[in-house]
C-alpha cells in the first residue's frame, strides 16, 4: 500500500511530494485544525468584558504590554500553526471593519468549531454542517436587523454612552467621561458625505502620544499636532492668522543625477558657485514669501541657507514632516500640497488662527489650531507612564470606531449579552421548523452564540448555569432588553443602564466567525513542507517526534 505522497506502481513507489513533506488527511486533519482554533479561543476567553482578566505580553526585546484588548493580544502573540494565523487575520479583519468585538469574534469562531466537533462525533458530514451554519448565520443576521434600534446619529449623549462602553479598561476608567467627550467631538468633526452616505474616516483623526501629565491633560486639537520643532532659532515660535504653505519637495539645491566633475582654477570660481546656490535658494524663499505664506511645512529637508532666508522673512518653518501629516494638514487647513515651489501661489495656502511651537513633556511640538471647519483633527494623549498612554490609545481607537459605526449606520443593540440571548432564542425557535440533521446544526450554532453571555457571566465570577437560566427565562417572557450586569451580578434591564453597542459589531462578528468556521470545516488535507509538520501542542521552536 502506498504511503503519503506516493503512488504504488507495482513494487516501485513513486514519490509525488518532496521528501520530508508531511501530510495529514481526512478527519485527523479536520480535528487538528479544530483543536488549534479551540486553543486560541481559550487563550483570550478570560479577557472578554470590562471585568475580564488581562494578559502580559513580552516581546523578544523584553518590552511588556499588559492589556485585555483582544486585537492587541491577537496581534502580539506569536503563533505557528496556519489555522492559528488565520484566527489572527480574523481578529484583524474585525478590528478594521468594526473596530471592536475582536475577542468576541475569535471566541465565537472557536465555539462554532467546538460545536462542529460534537456534530462530527454524531456522524454528521462536514458538508451538512457547513450548509447548516450558513443558513443559521443568514437567519441570525436577519433577526439582528429586526432587534436593532434606529437612533439619531447626531445625539451626542447617545454617542458618549457608546464610547464609554467601548473604553472598558480599568487603567483609564477614571477619565472615561472626559475622554468620551473628546472622542465624540472628534468623530463628529470629521463626518463627510460621500455618494449619499455618511463616512467617518478614522485616518483623519490623529492620535499623538506624549508621556507626562495625567489622562485629564489629553486634549482635542481642532487642527493638527506635528511632532517636530521649528527648524531655526531666529524663526518666530508663534504665528497668528497663519497662512500655511505645504511643500512636498526639498528646499535645497538638487544634486545632479549623474556623477560629474568641475575643474576650479581660482578661489573666485568657488565663491561664484556658492553665491549662485545662495541666489537660487533666496529666489525659492522669495516665491514663498510673495505668495503670502508665513508658515511652511516641508515634507523633505530645508537647507541651512534657506532656513536663514525664511527666518529673515519672519516665516515659521518645519521640515521632514511625515506624508500622512502633510495630508492631514491639507484637510485641516484647506491648503494644497505644492510639488514645485516655483509655481506656488496664494490660492495654494491654507489658514489657521494659530501656529505655535510648545514644549510638551521633554519635547517640542508644533500646534496648528483654529482651522475653519477642519476635516482632520488631533487628539494629544497624555499620561504618567508609557503603559497607561498605550492602553489609552487602544481604548480611544476602540471608542472612535464604535462611535463611527453608530454615526454611519444609525443602529444600536442592547449589550451585556441581551442581544446575543435574543438571537439564541430566535434561532432555537427557527431550528424547530427544520427537519433532520439541519435542526441539530442550527441548534449547535445557537449554543455557540450563547457562549458569549455565558463567558461574560463566568468572567464576572458568577455561576453561568444559574444566571443563564435566569437570562433565558426573562427573554422567553419577552423582556428583550434584559442582560447580565457584571457589576451587580443581576439580570436586569440593561437598556435603562445605557449598556448599548453598535449593531455592526455583532453583525461582523457573526458573519466573520461563521465564514471562518465553514472554511476550516472544508479542509480535509494538510500538506506541510519539510520542517513544518504541525501537531497538537507543538509550538514554535518545538520539534515533533518524527523530526
Amino acid at each position: 500500500m502506498a504511503s503519503a505522497g506516493e503512488v504504488s506502481g507495482g513494487a516501485i513507489p513513486v514519490l509525488i511530494l518532496k521528501e520530508g513533506t508531511s501530510r495529514t488527511r481526512g478527519r485527523e486533519a479536520l480535528r487538528l485544525n479544530i483543536t488549534v482554533a479551540k486553543a486560541i479561543a481559550d487563550t483570550i476567553r478570560t479577557s472578554l468584558s470590562p471585568k475580564g482578566m488581562q494578559k502580559m505580553l513580552v516581546d523578544p526585546f523584553g518590552d511588556v504590554i499588559i492589556t485585555h484588548d483582544g486585537a492587541t493580544i491577537m496581534k502580539e502573540i506569536e503563533v505557528e500553526h496556519p489555522t492559528a494565523k488565520m484566527m489572527v487575520d480574523l481578529a484583524k479583519s474585525q478590528e478594521q471593519e468594526a473596530g471592536d468585538g475582536t475577542t468576541t469574534v475569535v471566541l465565537l469562531a472557536g465555539e462554532l468549531l467546538s460545536k462542529a466537533e460534537d456534530l462530527l462525533d454524531l456522524g454528521i458530514h462536514p458538508t451538512v454542517i457547513i450548509s447548516g451554519y450558513r443558513k443559521a448565520a443568514e437567519k441570525a443576521i436577519e433577526y439582528l436587523n429586526e432587534i436593532a434600534m434606529k437612533v439619531d446619529w447626531k445625539d451626542k449623549e447617545l454617542l458618549k454612552k457608546i464610547a464609554k462602553i467601548a473604553m472598558g479598561s480599568k487603567s483609564i476608567r477614571v477619565a472615561q467621561d472626559y475622554l468620551a467627550d473628546l472622542v465624540v467631538d472628534a468623530a463628529l468633526q470629521v463626518v463627510e458625505e460621500r455618494d449619499g452616505r455618511r463616512i467617518v474616516d478614522l485616518e483623519n483623526i490623529k492620535l499623538e502620544k506624549k508621556e507626562g501629565g495625567s489622562l485629564f491633560d489629553t486634549k482635542l486639537i481642532r487642527g493638527i499636532v506635528v511632532d517636530k520643532e521649528v527648524v531655526h532659532p531666529r524663526m518666530p515660535k508663534r504665528v497668528e492668522k497663519a497662512r500655511i504653505a505645504l511643500i512636498e519637495s526639498a528646499l535645497e539645491i538638487k544634486k545632479p543625477e549623474i556623477s560629474s566633475k568641475i575643474r576650479v582654477t581660482s578661489p573666485a570660481q568657488v565663491k561664484d558657485f556658492l553665491d549662485q546656490e545662495k541666489q537660487m535658494l533666496a529666489e525659492l524663499v522669495e516665491k514663498i514669501a510673495a505668495a503670502g505664506a508665513n508658515v511652511v511645512f516641508c515634507q523633505k529637508g530645508i537647507d541651512d541657507v534657506a532656513q536663514h532666508f525664511l527666518a529673515k522673512h519672519g516665516i515659521l518653518a518645519v521640515r521632514r514632516v511625515r506624508k500622512s501629516d502633510m495630508e492631514k494638514l491639507a484637510k485641516a487647513t484647506g491648503a494644497k500640497i505644492v510639488v514645485n515651489v516655483k509655481e506656488i501661489s496664494e490660492k495654494d495656502l491654507g489658514f489657521a488662527e494659530l501656529v505655535e511651537e510648545r514644549r510638551v513633556g521633554e519635547d517640542k511640538m508644533v500646534f496648528v489650531e483654529g482651522c475653519k471647519d477642519p476635516r482632520a483633527v488631533s487628539i494629544l494623549i497624555r499620561g504618567g507612564e508609557k503603559q497607561v498612554i498605550d492602553e489609552a490609545e487602544r481604548n480611544l481607537h476602540d471608542a472612535l470606531s464604535v462611535v463611527r459605526n453608530v454615526i454611519e449606520d444609525g443602529k444600536i443593540v442592547v449589550g451585556a449579552g441581551a442581544a446575543w440571548m435574543d438571537l439564541v432564542l430566535k434561532l432555537r425557535n427557527y431550528s424547530v421548523q427544520l427537519s433532520g440533521k439541519e435542526q441539530n446544526v442550527v441548534e449547535k450554532f445557537a449554543e455557540a452564540l450563547e457562549s458569549i453571555p455565558k463567558t461574560l457571566i463566568e468572567n464576572a465570577g458568577h455561576d453561568p448555569i444559574i444566571k443563564l437560566a435566569e437570562l433565558r427565562k426573562v427573554h422567553a417572557e419577552g423582556k428583550k432588553e434584559y442582560g447580565f450586569n457584571i457589576y451587580t451580578g443581576e439580570v436586569e434591564d440593561m437598556y435603562r443602564r445605557d449598556i448599548i453597542e453598535p449593531e455592526r459589531v455583532l453583525r461582523r462578528a457573526i458573519e466573520s466567525a461563521a465564514e471562518f468556521a465553514t472554511t476550516i470545516l472544508k479542509i480535509d488535507d494538510i500538506i506541510a513542507a519539510a520542517g513544518k509538520k504541525f501537531e497538537p501542542g507543538k509550538g514554535k521552536g518545538e520539534k515533533s517526534e518524527s523530526d
